[in-house]
């Protein structure tokens, strides 16, 4: 009786142009690790290896030949099934090195076994038919683009919509943003802002008290990872400030704390794939409480099965306030899914699971 991997690779294809702060994106590579008991082949847990290109540093060139024989060596070990409560010391000593991504893969694909092999990861209230509120997210674009994804998002029931800022002209973007108060005033829509670094030290603040007359919820990552200014400018900043990447990489508790202290973010966006998998995350959140900052969890592009698992596991939270969860609908062909939004919320139909494109598709 013991573990058995088998790695699957599957290209997204988005279905426009994604602009981001990165450049555009026109596909993602995606890696499904599925893991069985060899007691039971029949039933099979699936975790999705999801690394984003910019952002996760074990994405090198080599990667997917890494990830490879690290799948080989670990079932050379014939090493047994962990229970539930052991899920976490077995990512500490067969993957915590290897990147968040493969945590991220390895804990879900886990879980799901143990749970029956049925995209069953995290029971809990969304699991259950209890929707999550979700933010609905603008891309990067020319105005009249930006301006009527705001549009369809404020018509389809969103009460909190997430720009990007720092790619256009400043002054544009807050056009934007003014275009939105004065329209939707009825509304109270809540925005979010999202710098992704693109901010300098010395405008920084000057720009987030201009900003800030919009009446902004927060912002996430106005400097770039490992600014000095940072702890200073969330301490005078009118908007409070959300950290996003300056996360990628602390994984030992010690650093979190060190880092919570210094720079006393108002928010923590935390994304399983790039903060250290579930477990990684749940320690984020641990500290973050124990610091005085809230935090809300997000999605890193992953396809309708790693979404599924990262709702699944924000839901075992009290929410108070809108999480970034997507849809995936921005892939042409992703993974048929229970999966719906309306008005706003993320929620579990009454449609199945179906992995036939997986099937179609075993090499690639």
């Amino acid at each position: 009786m013991a573990l058995k991997l088998r790695l699957q690779r599957y290209v997204l294809q988005f279905d426009f142009e994604a602009r981001t702060s990165r450049g555009v994106m026109r596909d993602r590579t995606v890696w499904f690790l599925w893991a069985h008991d060899t007691t039971d082949p029949t039933r099979q847990g699936v975790g999705e290896c999801a690394p984003l290109p910019g952002l996760s540093p074990e994405l090198t060139p080599a990667f997917e030949e890494q990830l490879a024989a690290h799948v080989e060596r670990l079932n050379a070990q014939k090493l047994p099934m962990p229970a539930a409560e052991d899920i976490e010391a077995f990512i500490e000593r067969h993957a915590e090195a290897v990147g968040s991504s493969v945590v991220f893969a390895l804990e879900m694909a886990l879980h799901d076994l143990l749970n029956g092999g049925t995209r069953l990861v995290f029971p809990g209230p969304f699991a259950s038919g209890i929707p999550i509120p979700i933010n609905g997210l603008i891309w990067m674009g020319g105005l009249d683009f930006m301006l009527q994804q705001i549009e369809i998002k404020i018509r389809d029931g969103f009460r909190c919509i997430k720009l990007k800022v720092g790619g256009l002209d400043f002054e544009k973007e807050c056009d934007v943003l003014q275009y939105v108060r004065r329209k939707y005033f009825r509304e109270n829509i809540v925005i979010r802002l999202d710098a992704n670094g693109a901010f300098k030290p010395d405008e920084a603040l000057y720009k987030l008290k201009e900003l800030s007359r919009f009446d902004i919820h927060s912002i996430e990552q106005p400097l770039k990872t490992g600014a000095a200014e940072l702890p200073r400018l969330c301490a005078e900043s009118p908007i409070p400030i959300a950290l996003d990447e300056e996360l990628i990489g602390v994984h030992d508790r010690g650093r979190k704390e060190e880092l919570l202290k210094r720079i006393r973010p108002q928010f923590l966006i935390l994304k399983p794939s790039l903060h250290g998998g579930f477990s990684g995350s749940a320690e984020w959140i641990e500290l973050a409480q124990q610091h005085g900052a809230e935090w809300w969890v997000t999605s890193a592009l992953e396809s309708s099965l790693g979404l599924n698992a990262i709702a699944q596991f924000t839901s075992r939270y009290a929410l108070t306030i809108p999480q970034g969860l997507g849809t995936g609908m921005i892939y042409s062909n992703n993974l048929e899914s229970p999966l719906e939004v309306a008005a706003g919320m993320l929620r579990m139909g009454t449609c199945g699971w179906d992995l036939t494109k997986l099937a179609e598709n075993p090499d690639d």
